[in-house]
């Protein structure tokens, strides 16, 4: 709603509850939007259900589809896992014109020894930061137990600490008069480490910076000679943001009309030498060799081919060298199913959305002897998969895993095909990141 309000959208809040037209009931304190306002076209933009035109203006002659400026939605909502319901007719209620920010300051109830936070919410994340820095003991939930769900977080510490989270976050710490002793098990934070390159930079390392900045989750920018050098060691999670193995491992490819150089950018020589990155042999040796000994290597969009084809993992990409007349997919929203009882999907429903880029991967598990290795956390839906955006040929996806995770030596790697934290925008899926960030 914030966000609403500070693009000048008019919302109301009502001040009891109602019935709409249809039959559909709602409680004190629901937003309603209406469209008889002048930002009329941003409102149905942001909240109403979008599919991107499929005609003769969309596509070439020849039938290939156009490519969008951008994304092929922008459906704000579907990106946040916010419900909005659609209503043909005003509705008809007492409520409140908002004239400020909502205001996000959670309760907590004094006197009690352990409180409960709730891992479905991303803020609980944020929350737990603040109460580790402060030096709060917290511990969570891996199994269900009372009316509580493995991944909910268990906090007890300074009353003052736990206030001033509350307040800061809007999160609710509940208060519990038992202990569920084994069933939860002290949080541990762990070291990250997010490769940076040169090469122009990139943008998805950026908005990856902010996003672990904003929820409180310390990090550190790496570069390659510091993981040529063995610098990973003193990590437990590296970070490859979205970008081709040809960027992130320097490796000289044909960039199309512009002769030998870097995939995507100008000719190498464009670049002084100091700023020529790629990791190398010797830095796919050390990512190789700091996953075998127990890390974490977690890739976003198309860096998950990089453990792929240098890290020798039994997946392929399902829809690579497909045309855009058989498969294309521009920046879309898609059904897919969670599995919230793997500690990655801890806090995530059964059923949801994810956005997914034009050339993003999507996975196939290849028969090998080691298939007991490789977990699916997330997979498209069967059939119906497109929710807003465009999709030609969902029969290449249907099905298909689309976050995978991998056994490699004593260590894993975790592959999101898609772009679950996508300009810091995609709220709905944030959790299956911060899950891989701690232990």
């Amino acid at each position: 709603m914030n966000k609403l309000l500070a693009q000048g959208v008019e919302v109301l809040r009502a001040r009891s509850a109602f019935r709409t037209a249809q039959g559909m009931d709602y409680p004190p304190g629901t937003f309603v939007v209406s469209l008889a306002q002048p930002k009329m076209g941003l409102i149905r933009y942001l909240l109403g259900r979008t599919r991107y035109p499929d005609n003769e203006w969309t596509r070439d002659r020849d039938g290939s589809p156009i490519a969008p400026y951008d994304m092929a939605t922008d459906t704000m909502f579907e990106f946040m896992g916010v419900r909005v319901d659609p209503v043909d007719e005003p509705v008809q209620t007492d409520a409140e014109k908002l004239t400020a920010e909502v205001p996000v300051e959670g309760r907590l109830a004094p006197g009690a020894a352990l409180y409960a936070l709730d891992g479905r919410l991303n803020d609980s994340f944020r929350a737990v930061n603040l109460l580790l820095d402060s030096g709060a003991v917290v511990r969570r939930l891996h199994a269900p137990w009372r009316e509580r769900k493995a991944g909910d977080f268990l906090v007890s510490g300074a009353e003052a600490a736990l206030r001033e989270a509350a307040r800061r976050t809007g999160v609710d710490f509940t208060a519990l008069s038992e202990d569920p002793g084994a069933q939860a098990r002290p949080l541990e934070r762990l070291r990250v480490a997010m490769y940076q390159r040169y090469w122009g930079g990139n943008m998805d390392e950026g908005w990856t910076r902010l996003l672990l900045e904003q929820y409180g989750f310390p990090y550190k920018s790496v570069m390659d000679a510091e993981v040529k050098k063995g610098g990973l060691s003193s990590f437990d999670v590296f970070i490859l943001p979205d970008d081709s193995t040809a960027r992130i491992t320097g490796e000289r490819r044909e960039a199309p009309g512009r002769g030998p150089g870097v995939e995507g950018g100008p000719p190498e020589e464009a670049y002084p030498p100091e700023y020529r990155s790629g990791l190398g042999d010797d830095g796919v040796k050390a990512v190789r060799e700091f996953v075998e000994k127990g890390g974490t290597l977690l890739t976003f969009g198309n860096a998950s081919m990089f453990p792929i084809e240098k890290l020798g993992l039994s997946l392929r990409n399902a829809v690579a060298g497909r045309s855009p007349k058989e498969f294309w997919c521009p920046g879309s929203t898609l059904r897919v199913r969670f599995d919230n009882r793997h500690p990655l999907g801890w806090g995530m429903p059964a059923e949801g959305l994810v956005v997914y880029l034009r050339g993003n991967p999507v996975f196939e598990i290849l028969p090998s002897a080691n298939n007991e290795r490789y977990e699916t956390v997330v997979r498209y839906a069967e059939r119906d998969l497109l929710e807003s955006g465009w999709l030609i040929g969902e029969q290449a996806l249907a099905g298909k895993p689309a976050m995978v995770s991998a056994r490699l030596g004593k260590g894993r790697v975790v592959l999101i095909g898609f772009r679950a934290q996508h300009r810091a925008q995609t709220d709905g899926t944030f959790k299956l990141v911060f899950n891989a960030l701690l232990r």
